[in-house]
């Protein structure tokens, strides 16, 4: 008896210990079962998770919804997220001025956007930490993620093409933070700006193992304000204090 826990202990340990592996950003996006277009946007109450009954059920707002780079607010948003919010396995659809607002921190698993019309991520949070897991986003004019109130932003294995910026800071909100984020396994072709940050505000970027195509810029630095001036340009490149990466982080696809 004892010899047979012993060697069923030793599989187990062996079981144990196997990599665990690692998983990545694709570009492959998800087909939606079906459309539901809203007159108003979901809010997902705090601490809740939204998962559709049809996995990656695709929302919009309807014909028209999209104007351009017109700044829209949270009533024009697909889904309202409060604080400690799940959104899991959806598609977000063209037909949208704003896609996300997480009104506290949040996170979003396997969100697909299809075609970002505004921005498609807007994170309000005063403090603590949001998670954007999988998923992806296409043809983003401006920004996939802004970074409008405090805390972190950690984005994991997230696949972004044709965009401007993945993730800004915001460089001229009437309240401003040190704000955070970090880049984990991203696969970002054809765009602009990786991260943009406000160094005069203590922003960071960290950005580690991201895959890049024909993307301009890993981290810009700016000059933020308050009183909605357009933020300056200061530079761009790794450092020690603001944009924390070395050239070894990031892969050229």
């Amino acid at each position: 008896m004892f010899a047979q826990f012993a060697i069923f202990f030793s599989l187990a340990l062996c079981v144990a210990a196997e990599p665990i592996e690692r998983r990545t950003a694709t570009n492959v996006f998800p087909t939606p079962p079906t459309t539901s277009s809203l007159s108003k946007p979901i809010t997902v109450a705090a601490g809740a998770t939204f998962t559709p009954s049809q996995a990656y059920t695709r929302y919009d707002r309807g014909s028209g919804a999209c104007q351009g780079q017109t700044e829209g607010g949270d009533s024009d948003a697909v889904f309202l997220l409060e604080e400690g919010a799940t959104l899991s396995r959806v598609t977000i659809g063209a037909n949208q001025a704003e896609g996300v607002h997480c009104l506290g921190s949040c996170t979003l698993d396997h969100v697909y956007f299809e075609d970002v019309c505004e921005d498609a991520i807007t994170i309000k949070q005063k403090s603590g930490t949001s998670h954007i897991n999988y998923g992806g986003a296409k043809h983003a004019a401006d920004k996939v993620v802004q970074h409008n109130g405090g805390g972190t932003v950690i984005i994991n294995s997230f696949y972004v093409e044709d965009f401007g910026k993945l993730y800004r800071s915001c460089g001229n909100c009437g309240t401003q933070y040190a704000r955070h984020v970090e880049i984990n396994d991203v696969w970002a072709v054809s765009g602009s700006v990786l991260a943009g940050i406000n160094t005069n505000y203590g922003d960071s970027a960290k950005i580690r193992t991201t895959k890049v195509s024909s993307v301009k810029t890993i981290c810009q630095k700016f000059t933020g304000n308050d009183d909605g001036d357009e933020p300056v340009s200061t530079g761009s490149g790794p450092d020690s204090t603001y944009c924390l990466y070395a050239t070894t982080d990031i892969t050229n696809a």
